[in-house]
């Protein structure tokens, strides 16, 4: 379910704020399965970037996902969200567009 939320909000992104159009990109690596979102041509990114030391299982974040599934359908919550549930997250943007790419940790 998190992977499916985090694309959504990633492709919703695209569409309200790219140039109403978007490209998803998802592959398996090793243990990780790893979506790309971008909304143009943006530049090259070096690959998913990584949460400081401890954040993924820091009170904060329980906290913050608990909030997720209360929050209001308002916008301007999906990078956010994605930053919740992701293990993984890097983005990049250029005058052409955005790539943002999420991972996810397999069992």
């Amino acid at each position: 379910m998190d992977v499916v939320l985090a694309v959504h909000e990633l492709a919703a992104n695209a569409i309200r704020h790219g140039a109403g159009v978007g490209r998803l990109r998802v592959w398996n690596l090793v243990r990780e399965l790893c979506c790309q979102v971008d909304d143009g041509d943006p530049p090259r990114s070096e690959g998913p970037a990584r949460h400081p030391a401890g954040s993924a299982t820091s009170a904060a974040d329980a906290h913050a996902k608990t909030l997720a599934s209360s929050m209001s359908s308002a916008p301007g919550h999906g990078l956010w969200l994605a930053r919740q549930v992701a293990d993984r997250i890097s983005m990049v943007s250029g005058p052409g567009g955005t790539r943002v790419i999420v991972a996810f940790n397999l069992p």
